[in-house]
């Protein structure tokens, strides 16, 4: 976005003077302080500061005006002197036109939040609307944070905001009060409340929660394509006659409809919409006259209504919700009286009706929400639907649900090798021509080096697995946007409640296999912080797409049969640990129960060919955007560190080896040209083995030993850290140094076959490589991923999980090698 020329009114200093752009805020508050002359345009001048600094005496329309920091806060201005000297070169006209054009560019920006249930189409609406690729899934929880796309409609810019998804706006989930805080302190100028038109009647309870909020709103009847298809009806009109808010029809994967959206969006900030006005939802007889009873205790406190209406905080004060008291200790220094209001009018409630305050605020909204719907919708059997849950007769069938999803797991593995292997050799074999193309344009040398063996082998080595990495996140793709992964979840809730996980924790685990950073965020579905931390901890053992290029590698080389179940069983492995560890914490460390297992079971939707599409495209651009970036600077740190030093007594030794050899004549050349490749051969490891990389990897080498590795996979784990897919380069670089020129353009894979040790035995076997798989899965993830952990839980957790994995790694890798040994 562009950056803002207004300024808050709170920061104007003392005797300067101002232009009001816009007033932010919602419900009694703003019209309050416009009814009071801050309407847009009007000049304002600051007159001075309480002994205190707070309020702030203000000048306008001719009249003096108190207005407290909070509230001044929220009204957006020009400062008049500071707009002069930033636009004395640039007047072509007189001031006052300069400012009008200004003020008339600065309130042209209409700040509009989105909010809506999981699965509603919401962020189908934010990318068709922006233009941008945000990720889709038909599953709760996709977008765990904020997102934000630009756009121009009619003249105006649009700042949407895509907001986590939730049911509520409650205090029972960081998503919750993520959104509530997000309206309540940033005040959008709009609230966009997109609703599944296939489920209004629990879409819609949300919708009563941000009516008592006595926002500007806009609702999108989403997915109304599907409701039209189950020949249901629906006044739009009246349902929005009785709601107080323009309600347009729209089907967001298609398009349709959001350009009317958009226009009442603007009608809507222009205060020029006929539809327009605040409702207040009856709650009855009880809960009404107990609101009646809190609300003048409030009335008495007018900074509490710059951010929330004094209705609502009544209503949250009776739901004894503790983030309003917070609030409230926040501006009124004496709350006593309103809590032990509030706590006897809530005796009442839930004496008068045998239940908690909040059920029964609950049961209200539901029953206005029944009331409105029995107006205005007219449900039809709906056989698509039905058809649709049909199917979950057999996907989630007791005995078939898992052969079911295991097989799905197999056809995901084993394509990703058999499709993708078509295009890794096209990639390969230009990968070999153009370090080929570059040998011969370039002389030889340190530069040429460079490129060939570090740039080339490094990042073209990473390059060769995209196909593969493409294939994966087309079928996760696949299960996402056909609402299979909500059904994987209900699979495996029994199952993983036995392994001390909750159920919703497979779909963090599963988003593992893409990246472990969504993954982690991915916790904040799960509304217990111990279920959210065992998740985490359980997360790095689900084997990320970087890890794929390094299984990839040693699967094409040393397993050539039976590849997809090589691959398969390694992501099994990993999943196994996966669950011991959760087992583990829960056991020592989080023994309570977890929170019951809810989760919608929506409907089945042929995802569009967009979406996957976007999808796809999206992770392969992150995939080259880090090759471009972090594997590019990692492969030529790497080739530095094993190109220096370029010279040593056992080199200077080998060198006057080969001049020797070069100056004898031979009787047969052949012999002659088989020691000079001997001493080449020779040279180039005794560079390696004595180059900064290789003494590192000879210090570490004794730790790594036992495993069956040597120094060069030592050296290639430690670059790990910074991205998994660094070990394909870091080998490519070390191991194809030690080849010979002639087959400098050799695959790694065959590299790694034929690969001798210092003995003259192969230095890579099928159990040195399946031993070293197992570390990868196993041992700690990338900096990324620890970095999303100490964010998400503490630096306390992140650091048990650098640890904890390593040491796991280890021990599985020394009893593979040295049982597989004994074997």
């Amino acid at each position: 976005m562009e950056e803002k020329k207004t300024k808050r009114l709170s920061e104007i200093e003392e005797k300067e003077e101002c232009i009001i752009v816009k007033v932010n805020g919602h419900g009694g508050f703003r019209h309050r302080v416009m009814e009071m002359g801050f309407i847009r345009g009007e000049k304002v001048s600051v007159v001075k500061n309480a002994p205190l600094q707070d309020p702030i005496e203000y000048k306008i329309m001719n009249s003096h005006v108190s207005l407290r920091r909070s509230e001044a806060n929220h009204i957006e201005v020009i400062g008049i002197k500071e707009h002069l000297e930033q636009n004395k070169y640039k007047f072509n006209g007189t001031f006052s036109e300069e400012i009008k054009q200004t003020i008339a560019n600065e309130s042209k920006i209409i700040s509009v939040a989105l909010v809506g249930n999981p699965n509603c189409g919401k962020t189908s609406f934010f990318n068709h609307a922006t233009g941008l690729h945000e990720k889709v899934g038909n599953y709760s929880g996709v977008t765990v944070s904020s997102k934000i796309g630009s756009f121009f409609h009619k003249g105006y810019k649009i700042d949407l905001v895509d907001l986590p998804g939730t049911y509520s706006i409650t205090e029972y989930s960081p998503e919750e009060l993520f959104v509530r805080e997000y309206i309540t302190e940033n005040h959008p100028d709009v609230v966009l409340n997109v609703v599944d038109s296939s489920n209004l009647e629990r879409n819609l309870f949300l919708t009563t929660q941000l009516i008592d909020m006595n926002i500007r709103m806009v609702m999108a009847l989403n997915m109304y394509d599907e409701l039209i298809a189950s020949n249901s009806q629906l006044d739009a009109n009246l349902l929005e006659q009785l709601l107080g808010f323009p309600c347009v029809p729209t089907t967001a994967r298609t398009g349709e409809g959001i350009t009317h959206v958009l226009d009442h969006i603007i009608s809507v900030y222009e205060d020029t919409e006929e539809v327009t006005k605040h409702i207040h939802i009856n709650y009855g007889k009880n809960l009404e006259s107990a609101i009646d009873k809190i609300k003048p205790l409030l009335t008495q406190h007018k900074e509490i209504a710059v951010d929330f209406p004094f209705r609502y905080v009544a209503l949250k004060l009776l739901e004894n919700d503790s983030v309003t008291y917070k609030h409230l200790e926040k501006h009124i220094s004496d709350t006593l009286l309103i809590r032990e209001t509030a706590e006897k009018c809530r005796m009442e409630i839930e004496e008068e009706f045998g239940e908690d305050a909040a059920s029964v605020i609950t049961n209200a909204k539901y029953g206005f929400i029944r009331g409105a719907l029995k107006e205005t919708f007219h449900r039809n059997n709906d056989k698509k639907a039905e058809l649709s849950y049909a199917i979950d007769i057999v996907l989630t069938n007791k005995w078939l649900g898992f052969p079911i999803l295991f097989l799905f797991l197999w056809i995901m593995f084993e394509t990703t090798f058999t499709l993708g292997a078509f295009p890794q050799e096209w990639i390969e074999n230009g990968i070999a021509l153009l370090g080929e193309f570059v040998k011969n344009i370039l002389p030889a040398g340190m530069i040429s080096d460079m490129i060939i063996d570090g740039i080339i082998a490094g990042v073209g080595g990473v390059l060769v697995f995209l196909p593969n990495i493409l294939i994966l996140f087309f079928f996760i793709s696949l299960l996402e946007d056909t609402g299979y992964m909500a059904r994987a979840a209900f699979i495996m809730d029994k199952l993983m409640h036995k392994m001390g996980l909750h159920g919703k924790s497979f779909i963090p685990l599963l988003t593992g296999f893409g990246c472990g950073v969504p993954a982690v965020m991915a916790t904040r579905t799960l509304e217990n912080p111990k279920d959210r931390i065992i998740t985490m901890m359980a997360i790095p053992f689900m084997s990320c797409s970087a890890r794929l290029p390094i299984y990839l590698l040693f699967v094409s080389a040393f397993f050539e049969s039976n590849q997809g179940l090589i691959l398969m069983g390694i992501y099994l492995i990993g999943i196994a640990f996966a669950v011991l560890t959760s087992l583990l914490l829960k056991k020592v460390k989080f023994p309570t129960d977890s929170d019951q297992f809810v989760m919608e079971l929506p409907p089945y939707r042929i995802p569009t060919c967009k979406n996957t599409l976007i999808h796809m495209w999206d992770k392969s651009a992150q995939y080259l955007k880090k090759m471009g970036t972090v594997i590019l600077f990692a492969s030529i740190i790497i080739w530095c560190l094993n190109y220096f030093p370029t010279t040593n007594d056992e080199i200077q030794s080998i060198d006057q080896q080969i001049e020797m050899v070069q100056n004898q004549s031979y009787d047969n050349e052949e012999i002659k040209e088989e020691l000079l490749s001997s001493l080449e051969l020779k040279r180039a490891a005794a560079q390696s083995e004595n180059s900064y990389l290789g003494r590192i990897g000879h210090i570490i080498e004794p730790v790594v030993k036992p495993l069956g590795f040597d120094w060069r996979m030592g050296v290639s784990i430690l670059t790990g850290a910074a991205a998994k897919e660094i070990i394909v380069s870091s080998m490519g670089i070390l191991y194809h140094s030690d080849i010979e020129a002639n087959e400098e353009s050799e695959k790694l894979i065959q590299t790694l076959q034929h690969h001798k040790d210092e003995s003259g035995k192969n230095s890579m076997t099928p159990l040195i490589a399946f031993s070293f798989m197992i570390f990868v899965l196993l041992y700690f993830p990338c900096v990324a991923m620890i970095t999303a952990i100490a964010k998400e839980a503490s630096w306390k957790w992140a650091g048990f999980c650098v640890i904890y994995t390593t040491c796991v790694a280890w021990i599985m890798s020394f009893c593979i090698y040295q049982i597989g040994s004994l074997l």
